[in-house]
């Protein structure tokens, strides 16, 4: 199987973005949205990157609009939200399904590659989670409730 970093995804401004961009890194991928009860977790998901960036980590955020309509903006509007409310310096993405037929192939493939509990395929909330070593394999999928710090010991592991 080909790594998560062969696959395409779209850059914010709806143009082709390769995850190469990120090979030999170690990925916390996770759908975001900016009015979610979950969305001051972009506070500890900007702390992890800028504590780990110059080891290898990057996050990448893929904003999302199918839990209660929590991410209702445009590329602009995700991307000032994220910049002026909590000084993000990581790559947010284009907004994406998750789950449906319309869901996103690299979603679908972190789903299949690391289901959440009793295997269940879909993701259930914005701010899931899932963990990707330097060799672009899904390795864990984390809870929308796990904090990014509680994740640490995991990316450490993998640095």
């Amino acid at each position: 199987m080909t790594a998560i970093t062969d696959m395409e995804v779209r850059a914010a401004d709806g143009g082709p973005a390769s995850l190469d961009t990120w090979r030999g890194k170690v990925l916390l991928i996770v759908n975001t949205a900016s009015r979610c009860g979950f969305t001051p977790q972009y506070e500890g998901l900007e702390d992890l990157h800028r504590r780990y960036g110059e080891r290898g980590f990057e996050v990448l955020a893929f904003p999302c609009n199918q839990f209660g309509a929590q991410e209702p903006g445009n590329a602009a509007d995700i991307a000032n939200f994220c910049s002026t409310t909590y000084d993000v310096t990581f790559p947010v993405f284009a907004k994406i399904d998750v789950n449906g037929p319309r869901a996103d192939p690299l979603f679908e493939r972190l789903k299949a590659e690391a289901p959440g509990v009793l295997g269940s395929k879909a993701v259930k909330w914005n701010f899931t989670k899932f963990l990707v070593d330097r060799d672009g394999r899904t390795v864990r999928r984390y809870a929308p409730t796990t904090k990014p710090e509680d994740i640490v010991a995991d990316i450490e592991a993998l640095l």
